[in-house]
């Protein structure tokens, strides 16, 4: 962890590089640089939320999960995003949990610091209410994936998904994993990812998926990618290419 000013023009995450100049150097002096492990957690559910979290590398997931254990991804988080948007909608915690899938770094704040910045920057505000909404549609455009669309098309669009937010082809990410990820059996994934393979969209190997044709795995998920996207780009990154 490290509390040294943190320049933004080192900043990869896009919500803190749009932040309006007052509302940064407001906030700037609470920003705290952390590595973030795999598996690392950062909201913790039906816990009052203390710190939110600006990804710059690396993916979290926002995963809601049943009394009986049922679990399932609801929330796909990059360099794109912060983890810990309900609080700008005034709420002091969620039943959904958020981690790390993906190792990387971020930068975080606390919740009552980042809170007293958005009150006293309508701009600011207003960027982050926007991220609410796209976040909103990714959250719909992934149950009508998980409800509507077969797994071959959920998964290639998850694959593209987390593309978007990584610099490279590798994604180190598990059969189990994806599995829980997509809310199927982990044998669905593994014959799925061999489908792929075999179209020469992919290359899985024990704890990593390279992705070899991002054309073909666009061609396999079909409209059930795509919207949300969009959506960010017109709402948030109206300025430079999605993700």
């Amino acid at each position: 962890m490290s509390f040294m000013t943190i320049d933004r023009l080192k900043v990869t995450n896009h919500l803190l590089k749009r932040l309006p100049e007052a509302a940064y150097r407001t906030l700037q002096p609470h920003m705290e640089r952390m590595d973030l492990p795999l598996r690392h957690s950062l909201i913790t559910p039906n816990r009052r939320t203390e710190f939110v979290y600006f990804v710059e590398s690396g993916i979290a997931s926002v995963v809601a999960k049943s009394e009986s254990g049922q679990s399932v991804e609801v929330g796909h988080l990059g360099r794109e995003a912060m983890a810990g948007g309900h609080v700008i909608l005034k709420a002091d915690r969620t039943p959904t949990s958020t981690y790390m899938q993906v190792a990387g770094e971020g930068i975080r704040i606390p919740v009552v610091v980042f809170n007293k910045a958005l009150a006293a920057n309508e701009d600011a505000r207003d960027l982050f209410l926007r991220f609410m909404q796209y976040l909103s549609i990714q959250v719909a455009q992934s149950a009508l994936a998980n409800a509507r669309y077969d797994v071959p098309a959920r998964l290639a669009r998850w694959l593209l998904m987390s593309h978007d937010r990584v610099d490279s082809d590798d994604l180190p990410l598990t059969h189990e994993f994806l599995a829980l990820m997509l809310g199927v059996r982990r044998s669905g994934v593994t014959d799925q990812l061999h489908i792929a393979e075999g179209l020469h969209a992919i290359k899985a190997t024990r704890g990593n998926i390279r992705i070899l044709d991002r054309g073909k795995l666009m061609q396999i998920a079909g409209d059930s990618y795509g919207l949300s996207e969009r959506e960010y780009a017109r709402l948030v990154a109206v300025d430079e290419p999605v993700m």
